[in-house]
């Protein structure tokens, strides 16, 4: 193990909280590490990962402590009854949660006397240590810059600004979008699978679309912001007659239509409000009509 690593603590070994304490072992970090169970610790005791007996005194091994718990509850459960042991010291929580949980965390934390950073981590625990995974993280920029070599090692770290709350914001926003994804290119696969076509042959194909997908979403970033949608690509109600082709081979193959009709109802829901001419960004307008 190289001593010249920043040590730091792991609290929480499900599969996630191992991943993370395996990477940091990896990397040459000494790690601490503390769970409930004990004998989840044993793998990376083997790797030569040192075993707390209390979260006290996991806490007291080294200047940063990374929490990563099934949710907030189990966070204070742990952390509460040892929350002297962590003034002057860093708390880094990738516990999932809401940007509320977080801003109340983050409150916490400073009533303790120690620095915090919310985090969010997107990727499965097989991603964790890949340079290519983001972690996101929010809160003061000094704290990250602080730990940036020790959380460099779990992933690309991605700042998205002071407010606590914005890292788990963004993860529930890319979740959706990652959902939203998902379930579409599954319906794609049951449609062209209906007609024998294997899910990796479509699947090509499908990401390749994908690609200029996400040209779109640059050319309608702009608009979104200005609140103005030229409908000089494709219009909302081209897109409404284009959805329709969608629904009728779907139901003409016997593939549910929850999804498609789902959009094609907001996209009418677009047009009523009078942007039927207008891009598809402008579908943005009635999504967020709720905060008025």
């Amino acid at each position: 193990m190289n001593t010249d690593r920043q040590a730091v603590t792991v609290v929480g070994l499900g599969s996630m909280g191992s991943a993370l304490a395996a990477a940091l072992l990896d990397r040459g970090h000494p790690t601490t590490v503390w769970n409930r169970t004990p004998g989840k610790a044993a793998p990376l005791v083997d790797r030569g990962a040192r075993l707390a007996a209390s979260p006290e005194e996991a806490i007291g091994a080294g200047p940063l402590t990374i929490v990563c718990v099934l949710d907030y509850e189990a966070l204070y459960t742990v952390l509460d009854p040892v929350a002297g042991a962590l003034r002057g010291k860093t708390l880094v929580n990738l516990t999932s949660g809401s940007p509320e949980q977080a801003h109340e965390a983050a409150a916490w934390a400073r009533s303790h006397g120690a620095d915090y950073l919310d985090g969010a981590i997107m990727t499965t625990p097989p991603g964790v240590g890949s340079p290519e995974m983001m972690f996101l993280y929010s809160g003061a920029r000094a704290v990250l810059d602080a730990h940036l070599p020790t959380l460099t090692a779990l992933g690309d770290p991605l700042y998205l600004g002071a407010d606590p709350g914005l890292a788990s914001l963004y993860d529930a926003a890319l979740l959706g979008l990652m959902w939203s994804t998902m379930t579409g290119w599954l319906h794609g696969t049951a449609l062209v699978g209906a007609e024998k076509t294997p899910a990796t042959d479509f699947t090509p194909v499908a990401i390749r679309w994908l690609t200029a997908v996400a040209g779109f979403l640059t050319t309608y970033a702009p608009q979104v912001d200005a609140g103005r949608y030229p409908g000089d690509d494709a219009t909302v109600d081209v897109q409404i007659a284009a959805i329709d082709h969608l629904i009728h081979a779907a139901a003409a193959r016997g593939i549910d239509n929850a999804l498609p009709e789902l959009l094609k109802a907001t996209m009418e829901r677009a047009k009523a409000a009078g942007h039927g001419s207008d891009s598809y960004a402008s579908v943005i307008e009635v999504l967020k009509d709720r905060q008025r």
